[in-house]
């Protein structure tokens, strides 16, 4: 494994990126190349449009009340930098990873295990807050449809009521089982789950706009612009998702290409259906009428317009785009989880992939097991909180990566550029630390505990094994992992 010329093996060692490229291609640790365009833009699509704006819209109008619809606007421009830079990165280096991998290319491996440490955070209780959201969008289907819902000890988390959430359980492995058979078969569902959900809300869009009114609207802005920053940083968690598909660069079959188109055009899609359904949904239901329930369009269709066939309609299709969210989410947290044991910070072994499916089927089915159990116990408000810290922690990084590989790496090949360079990712940066400003304290204090944690099994396993420090050590005394002056490892 190739190190930068006169890297040292220290925390802050720097991945060469073309022994990132090169490493792709060894036998049973690189992916399948089996997606286009069209398939990673549906994975962008299928990761934002979910529990974002079926469930947490209620959330966000709580704070903001109608001004939520500028929340939803704030929050995709807040991304939209940071979405510049990624396009960038995956372009540049085609490799899983996603943040984690450019970080690693750029700022140096301490700073890029706390960022992998960070985006395994993120992802894996990300999932387990779209699977909660689904269970509570099949019950809502199920009463709007047949009038019967799942007991409530069953369907909730302890803090919310009941004993453990079976349905988030049931999702969350199901998924699993299909990443297992290949992103090939992944991607061809979540294509057509993605055509579902954005016919649905098509659907939504219009039958609000035949019930719509303006009585929901006054007062606007009820918290003024500190409720709509504040409803922002909640809603933030509708946007994450473009940046899975930077996840899925390896198994890209034309990254330079096809990973900048998906990445913004998932975003510009997203944003779109995003605020329609914002303006909808507030011209037929009062925000406390959103706030109130775990299926808020549904709601809105049912007790503000008055239309329960629509209202079951709805409840269907959140089932399925929330399916394709958790489908996408939990996709990407596996490749990044790959990449990391793949370059030894976690144990190589689970590294492998499965030489009849193409996949990672091991770590797969582990991560699957320990979201299963997360989605049963805990409830989707603190989930989303955790998630959306991570998310901002991981764009300031991603940013800063453009701004340090344009100095220490002029020459190397940029398929997409960020125009305006560093001012763009800079305005990105400033961004995502604005809406981490709003978040509560006791948020940063789970992410700090966290990223301890993290630290310290850094030192006392990655730091031991990684690969880059291997290689380093073994090109210093030419012997196989044998440090200088010292007995083999």
């Amino acid at each position: 494994m190739a190190t930068a010329s006169g890297n040292k093996p220290g925390i802050f060692a720097i991945r060469d990126v073309q022994s990132l490229v090169t490493e792709t291609t060894e036998e049973g640790h690189g992916l399948k190349k089996a997606v286009g365009s069209v398939q990673l833009t549906a994975m962008g699509v299928g990761a934002i449009i979910g529990t974002g704006i079926f469930v947490v819209i209620g959330e966000g109008a709580a704070v903001a009340g109608p001004a939520v619809i500028l929340s939803f606007i704030l929050a995709a421009v807040a991304c939209v930098f940071s979405a510049l830079s990624y396009a960038e990165l995956a372009s540049s280096i085609p490799v899983s990873g996603s943040a984690y991998t450019y970080t690693y290319a750029t700022l140096g491996e301490i700073v890029a295990w706390i960022i992998g440490w960070d985006l395994i955070l993120e992802y894996g209780v990300s999932v387990a807050a779209i699977a909660v959201g689904w269970g509570g969008n099949l019950n809502a289907f199920l009463d709007a449809a047949f009038g019967v819902a799942l007991p409530d000890a069953i369907a909730k988390s302890p803090e919310d009521g009941g004993v453990f959430n079976l349905p988030a359980v049931v999702i969350v492995l199901a998924v699993t089982l299909l990443l297992v058979r290949g992103v090939t078969e992944s991607a061809r569902v979540n294509l057509v789950m993605v055509v579902i959900k954005l016919a649905v809300l098509g659907f939504f869009i219009v039958v609000a706009l035949f019930n719509f009114g303006t009585g929901n609207f006054q007062p606007f802005m009820p918290s003024g612009v500190d409720g709509v920053t504040a409803a922002a940083a909640i809603i933030f968690f509708a946007y994450i998702g473009f940046d899975a598909v930077s996840t899925g660069s390896e198994e890209a079959r034309n990254p330079a290409k096809d990973l900048p188109r998906a990445i913004i055009g998932s975003l510009i899609i997203c944003t779109i259906f995003y605020v329609l359904t914002a303006v909808g949904a507030i011209g037929i239901a009062s925000p406390a009428q959103l706030e109130a329930t775990d299926a808020p369009l549904a709601a809105a269709l049912d007790e503000g317009a008055g239309i329960s066939w629509a209202a079951s309609v709805l409840a269907l299709g959140a089932v399925v785009a929330i399916t394709s969210v958790v489908l996408v989410i939990m996709y990407g947290q596996t490749r990044i989880f790959f990449a990391m044991c793949r370059d030894g910070l976690l144990p190589a072994r689970l590294a492998t992939v499965n030489q009849r499916y193409g996949t990672p089927a091991r770590l797969t089915i582990g991560l699957g097991v320990l979201i299963a159990v997360l989605a049963a116990l805990v409830p989707l408000s603190e989930i989303v909180k955790l998630v959306n810290i991570g998310t901002l922690f991981a764009f300031v990084l991603v940013n800063v990566g453009v701004i340090i590989l344009r100095r220490t790496r002029p020459d190397m090949p940029r398929p997409y550029r960020v125009p305006w360079s560093p001012l763009l990712p800079i305005i990105g940066i400033l961004f995502a630390v604005y809406l981490m400003s709003d978040l509560p304290w006791d948020t940063w204090v789970r992410f700090v505990v966290w990223l301890a944690l993290g630290i310290l099994i850094y030192f006392t396993y990655g730091y031991r094994n990684s690969k880059v420090r291997k290689a380093a050590l073994a090109g210093r005394t030419g012997g196989p992992d044998r440090p200088a002056g010292g007995e083999p490892r």
